[in-house]
């Protein structure tokens, strides 16, 4: 008698826990992501929405005749493509992309397109995740997206060796949007890796643009790598949030509401501190922007702010439930979005009538203000006992391993092989002291010898 009174009891607790769960999520917004980030500056953010026409001028046939060209034009000018590959120039290895050359910018440039529903090669890539068997650098990435990496730079690495010794002064930037923002951010990795073959190019002048990424590497690579890759989320976006393996994705196609919702339930009910000690956990990669434009509980789009930072924790873990989720992945409504951010940004720089030797100033202390957040994020992730957060690696952040990680020979087919000898462990104190030097005004800079590598 006393079991079958205690189970309305279990009933209503059991009902009372699910209300409250669904009170929160349905509380949390995305503005929460990112509510305690800085606010990027004109210089940091001005390349997003040009890479992001860019990608989209990816999928005009004729460039002179543009059919899906955003309100002003895409401002790609045809006579600067190096070459264009499609589906059947890559045999389906890779998503097709395009090499840039923009005299206007100072800056070489490669965009990859994002996942094409009809192509079963893009659900070969997205699909090749064999998680906890592909370590790079230290840490685990996605395999299919690596191995599609790879195929990139074997085919253009001559390409993007010329190009760099021809305009020494130019940068050289990766871009992609959705499934080519993982390959994009994999072969920055790459060329990283193997600098020797693009004629032993700066690492400052590589960098890369991740619009709407995939969560396609660990952690520690994440943060590691902040220096170079850069990430652009518009408000709710799925894809960045969507955690573990992109098979979840490809399920999503059918039902993606279902799957989202079994998503966002399973991801609340695992610790945080149990995620960060994943190892093989995936992430959105490098420093992230955060286009922020809808507020709780109002309609419509406000003006777009753009937050950023380089998180450990916090690194958009949850998913948003909201009805913005799909349509905020969209390459088109990211440009549009961005575009307007970043001329709101003008037009506060123009209201302030900021000087140029001040804008110099302020260039000089942005650079400075992150070289201060990558060292946070590095006693951050050691706080945090984030696998691989000790003994940094000649990169001046985390272990490497000898596991097939490092010093990579890609073949035909993007695999890697390596073998390094492991560092022994250094103190948190050591490793500042080793790597950044105080300069006149007291503030932590990256010591000259090691400023290449970082």
């Amino acid at each position: 008698m006393s079991i079958l009174c205690g189970l309305p009891i279990i009933e209503c607790v059991y009902c009372l826990a699910c209300a409250r769960w669904a009170w929160k999520r349905c509380l949390h917004t995305a503005g929460h992501d990112s509510e305690n980030w800085g606010l990027a500056t004109v210089e940091e953010f001005e390349p997003v929405p040009r890479l992001c026409r860019l990608i989209l001028s990816c999928y005009e046939e004729d460039l002179r005749n543009p059919i899906w060209a955003p309100p002003g034009g895409y401002g790609i000018n045809p006579d600067w493509v190096i070459l264009r590959k499609s589906y059947e120039a890559t045999q389906g290895r890779v998503p097709p992309y395009m090499i840039y050359l923009d005299h206007d910018n100072a800056d070489i440039s490669l965009a990859i397109v994002g996942l094409n529903m009809v192509k079963e090669s893009d659900y070969a890539v997205m699909l090749d995740n064999k998680l906890g068997q592909r370590k790079f650098d230290g840490g685990y990435v996605h395999n299919g997206l690596l191995k599609a990496a790879g195929c990139v730079l074997d085919a253009e690495c001559d390409v993007l060796r010329e190009l760099v010794e021809n305009y020494p002064h130019y940068t050289l930037t990766f871009t992609g949007h959705s499934l080519g923002s993982g390959v994009a951010a994999l072969l920055a990795m790459l060329v990283v890796q193997n600098r020797d073959r693009l004629g032993n190019i700066d690492r400052k002048r590589i960098r890369c643009y991740a619009i709407a990424p995939a969560r396609c590497m660990s952690l520690n690579l994440a943060v590691r790598y902040a220096d170079v890759i850069n990430s652009v989320v518009l408000q709710d976006d799925f894809l960045p949030r969507t955690a573990t393996p992109l098979e979840d994705i490809f399920k999503s196609l059918f039902c993606l509401p279902c799957i989202l919702c079994l998503r966002c339930m399973k991801d609340t009910c695992i610790p945080e501190e149990k995620m960060l000690k994943d190892p093989r956990r995936l992430y959105a990669p490098g420093r992230l922007y955060h286009i922020v434009e809808r507020k709780p509980f109002r309609m419509g789009r406000f003006p777009p702010v753009v937050r950023t930072a380089v998180p450990v924790d916090g690194r958009f873990e949850h998913i948003v439930l909201s009805c913005n989720a799909t349509t905020d992945h969209a390459i088109i409504w990211i440009e549009r979005e961005a575009q307007r951010a970043l001329e709101l940004m003008l037009e506060n720089d123009r209201i302030m009538e900021i000087p140029v030797k001040q804008r110099m100033e302020r260039q000089q202390t942005l650079e400075r203000d992150h070289s201060q957040e990558y060292k946070a994020a590095l006693q951050r992730a050691v706080t945090l006992s984030v696998p691989d957060a000790y003994s940094p690696s000649s990169y001046g952040t985390f272990d490497k391993h000898d596991d097939r990680d490092n010093s990579t020979i890609l073949s035909g087919e993007g695999s890697l092989n390596s073998s390094t000898k492991s560092r022994h462990r250094e103190s948190w104190d050591e490793l500042i002291e080793r790597l950044f030097d105080k300069d006149e005004s007291g503030h932590m800079v990256l010591k000259e010898q090691h400023a290449d590598s970082y």
